[in-house]
């Protein structure tokens, strides 16, 4: 199933960029524990499973994480970058009536295995706050950065092309059609629904631990959100399966590749555009597209066109060459556009 998000004119003057901690740790709860785990995350998932053994409410974030998401996991900020603690308090402070209501649409008939709300909600805001300590907190400056990088970007795209360059370059899978977001989902049924926004707008979010989903809110209580897999999260967990093998230096790649093809292959480790790589490596256009064309003729860069926009991204082979990735692990340092798309993961959704 589709999901349209229909925008007004005012509303679409209203489309805004957050980021959301505590929807992070909920995300990354779930890619640890098995449900939706993207390859990249591996050599974090390894660690995090270790450290939840102990978690005395494990059963309880296993049936609510499992399959569509309850809303009050996932809040959507009012503010660009909340403190995990400001949405920790606002989780304490759920309407119980709501978390009740939001569990039945979720879990449906697997939500009277659940305690109360109130109970429940004590519970799992202990739990997250927990779990944000272990799992997430100890990297969230580098989880940050990536995050505020992919704002950048995407604060690019909409000055550089508009509101339709925005979303052509937000996901193959999002789609702007005059006055209204389509969300592609992963059963491709024909069926579309619509979301409304009550008038608050649209806010999109990049996530680390989202990966590889799309998730939308089939029905918001305020603004309309859309979460979307941020760019670069290859950079977040360095080398898996790596062991003691030697990282190939950069003289070595330059010597072998010549110095711009190989700065061009070390910064491909996330998708950039052309104009991007020329800024960062201080060379013209032309000249990019010229390395890049050679890079990809020996396949280690791939190049994919959306709209009137080109991103470029590193192959496994590319990955491998520049030592982010183990020739027997296919997962690490390996960039992806990512294989799958789900609309609706939030509730009450499909």
């Amino acid at each position: 199933m589709a999901v349209a998000i229909r925008l007004s004119a005012a509303e679409v003057a209203r489309v805004r960029f957050a980021v959301s901690p505590l929807s992070e740790t909920a995300l990354g709860l779930r890619a640890a524990l098995g449900f939706a785990a993207h390859e990249v995350h591996r050599p974090w998932v390894r660690g995090a499973r270790a450290l939840l053994a102990d978690e005395p409410e494990l059963p309880l974030l296993l049936a609510l994480l499992k399959g569509c998401l309850p809303s009050f996991l996932f809040p959507v900020p009012a503010v660009r970058l909340p403190a995990f603690e400001a949405e920790l308090a606002g989780l304490r402070a759920a309407d119980p009536a709501y978390v009740e209501a939001e569990c039945a649409a979720a879990l449906r008939a697997r939500a009277g295995e659940l305690p109360p709300a109130a109970e429940l909600l004590e519970r799992i805001a202990d739990a997250m706050e927990r779990s944000h300590a272990a799992l997430t907190a100890p990297h969230w400056a580098r989880m940050r950065a990536v995050l505020e990088a992919d704002l950048g970007r995407r604060a690019a795209a909409l000055v550089d092309g508009g509101v339709e360059e925005l979303f052509a370059r937000l996901h193959e899978d999002v789609v702007w059609r005059e006055g209204e977001v389509l969300v592609h989902g992963r059963r491709r049924t024909g069926a579309v629904r619509t979301v409304g926004t009550g008038g608050h707008g649209l806010v999109l979010m990049p996530s680390v631990f989202g990966r590889p989903d799309v998730i939308v809110d089939y029905a918001p209580s305020a603004a309309a959100s859309i979460r979307y897999p941020a760019d670069g999260v290859w950079t977040l967990w360095g080398r898996a399966g790596a062991g003691s093998r030697p990282r190939p230096s950069s003289a070595g790649l330059a010597a072998v590749l010549g110095r711009t093809r190989a700065e061009l292959l070390v910064a491909l480790g996330e998708p950039l555009g052309t104009p991007e790589l020329a800024a960062r490596l201080g060379v013209t256009p032309g000249a990019v597209s010229q390395h890049l064309g050679a890079l990809r003729g020996a396949g280690l860069v791939t190049t994919r066109r959306t709209g009137r926009s080109a991103l470029h991204l590193r192959t496994r082979a590319g990955a491998v060459l520049t030592g982010e990735a183990d020739p027997g692990d296919p997962g690490a340092g390996v960039g992806e556009w990512g294989p799958g798309v789900e609309a609706g993961g939030l509730a009450p959704g499909v």
